[in-house]
């Protein structure tokens, strides 16, 4: 049997007189995994990160962290978890050292702890800094070295990149693949930027108006969706839609010299492609489209289009 860090048993949650947020979400993080909470603005995911880390109080008991209900755990249970959910509250008149120390003296930590902490989020040469001259990736990374100065064995970040530039995004995404890989911790990280997940992600959840659609590893999302889709370039676009409809109702449009559609796998490539051109298609290019962007659009259309 797995060894789940993170459960929760159909989490509902709504707010006084306002539309059902969360609807019988159950999440199962293993441990070890780096689980990657995926869905659009609004979704849920924040509500739900507030939820696990005891910002809100759950609306029943259907939350367990270390398979324990977390209510019998509070506060307590937070000596093994390190979370940033919201922006980073730091102090910005403090230099990046004295964040961290103010942070060990309010909870107890070793100051023995700060100097190696600062070096594992690339911070050693700026820790005298002020922390309001740090960048927006600095400022993230201090926060995380934050979360991580009691040694945690869970992480847990709501939307960690969310506005950093290019090399700030890349320089979280190492980090945090090297704590895990090499401290063990597991992550759970809520966020709507797919390529991201795809990138560090051992296993993704996807959720969408309140309601889990999916999860598992990416190798379980590949099989979810073994059709393969083709954009396809060529000349009279329109004509040849109208042509492969009734063999291919997923046919669509995109301008007068692209189309996509469905096809069962790959395999089947060649002989379509081949057949088209026995037609005279005069074709420029095919492109497969598949990876968790695609994946992502086609769990949630699914369920727009079966009204939920």
């Amino acid at each position: 049997m797995a060894a789940y860090i993170i459960q929760t048993d159909c989490l509902n949650f709504q707010y006084s007189k306002g539309r059902k947020v969360l609807d019988a979400i159950s999440i199962n993080v293993p441990k070890g995994s780096i689980y990657g909470f995926l869905g659009p603005n609004g979704a849920g995911k924040s509500t739900t990160m507030r939820l696990l880390t005891g910002i809100i109080p759950e609306q029943g008991n259907a939350i367990s962290l270390f398979n324990k209900p977390l209510k019998d755990q509070l506060p307590l249970v937070f000596h093994k978890i390190g979370s940033l959910v919201e922006s980073p509250a730091l102090y910005l008149h403090l230099s990046g050292q004295d964040n961290l120390r103010y942070i060990a003296k309010l909870r107890n930590i070793s100051e023995d702890k700060i100097l190696e902490t600062l070096a594992l989020v690339d911070l050693t040469n700026d820790r005298h800094r002020k922390a309001k001259q740090y960048s927006l990736g600095m400022k993230q990374r201090l926060a995380i070295a934050m979360a991580l100065l009691s040694e945690p064995e869970l992480l847990m970040l709501d939307e960690p990149v969310n506005g950093l530039d290019p090399n700030g995004i890349i320089d979280i995404r190492k980090l945090l693949i090297k704590l895990n890989q090499e401290r063990g911790i597991t992550i759970f990280i809520s966020s709507h930027l797919l390529s991201e997940i795809e990138k560090m992600c051992t296993h993704v959840g996807i959720i969408s108006k309140g309601t889990l659609r999916f999860e598992g590893t990416f190798e379980e999302l590949a099989q979810k969706n073994s059709y393969c889709k083709m954009q396809i370039t060529v000349d009279q676009a329109a004509h040849w839609a109208q042509v492969l409809e009734p063999d291919y109702p997923s046919v669509h449009l995109l301008s007068d010299k692209q189309l996509t559609l469905h096809i069962a796998n790959k395999s089947l490539i060649p002989a379509f492609i081949q057949k088209l051109v026995s037609q005279h298609a005069a074709i420029y290019e095919v492109k497969i489209l598949d990876g968790l962007e695609e994946w992502f659009l086609t769990i949630t259309d699914e369920n727009a289009a079966n009204g939920n």
